[in-house]
């Protein structure tokens, strides 16, 4: 997609320009139903950033070179690896490792196994490790793919991933702010929809949603992306 070429939808002067290349990136959205109805874990972005400021997210990051070369307590699920696999250049157990990392860093969580293992590699990494975590693979289900529109200056390749809190935390901390995001809260589903969000947030949750109600629903990851007549939604299925 990097090398094709399309008209911006806000001009009208017939010139084309090359778009910028779409960098790897991964999302988790975390499942809390300690209440009893569902909540989904969300912040707001710094009002500083240059892409999607002020908007709702779920906590997430661009892809680290180095996220798919530490060690985990479990493996990704067949199908799960199979579906990663799909169009991309990446060890597949680099996407739901970022959204690991992402989630430590933004929101203080921690995702894994308490079993030490003794890493000490990067730096990206060197906090996660140190408090005692190794990351976990196999409770994390792949909801989506979305590429961001080329007429963005600033473009993402991200994967969205669900998981259950009561699977994958280490324990009952607090989410808390950062400099990424800022106003973490867990919210209904509901709740939700009513924030101001970027329209793939809004998308996913309704992918969510979906998947809530049919928890063993066969249905494929969402594979959003710009095709030559506008958006195009697929499932991957390969």
């Amino acid at each position: 997609m990097a090398n094709t070429y399309y008209d911006d939808p806000g001009e009208d002067d017939g010139v084309k320009t090359r778009s910028a290349r779409p960098k790897d990136a991964s999302t988790l959205i975390l499942i809390d139903r300690k209440a009893g109805q569902p909540k989904l874990l969300m912040g707001k972005r710094a009002r500083g950033h240059d892409f999607m400021p002020d908007k709702y997210v779920f906590p997430g990051g661009r892809v680290d070179p180095q996220d798919g070369r530490v060690p985990t307590a479990s493996e990704l699920r067949a199908g799960t690896r199979k579906d990663l696999v799909f169009k991309a250049y990446r060890r597949p157990e680099s996407f739901p490792l970022a959204a690991i990392r992402e989630t430590f860093e933004e929101t203080g969580l921690l995702l894994g196994r308490n079993t030490p293992v003794g890493f000490s590699g990067t730096s990206s990494w060197k906090d996660y490790f140190e408090a005692g975590a190794v990351p976990c693979l196999q409770n994390l289900r792949f909801v989506g793919r979305a590429v961001t529109p080329p007429y963005r200056p600033k473009r993402f390749d991200a994967r969205f991933f669900m998981a259950e809190a009561e699977d994958v935390l280490i324990d009952d901390r607090p989410a808390l702010a950062s400099a990424e995001l800022v106003d973490v809260r867990w919210v209904d589903l509901d709740e939700a929809m009513e924030l101001d969000l970027p329209s793939v947030t809004r998308f996913m949750i309704g992918e969510v949603a979906e998947i809530l109600k049919s928890p063993e629903s066969p249905v494929k990851p969402a594979f959003l992306r710009w095709g030559r007549k506008g958006h195009q939604l697929d499932r991957i299925d390969p």
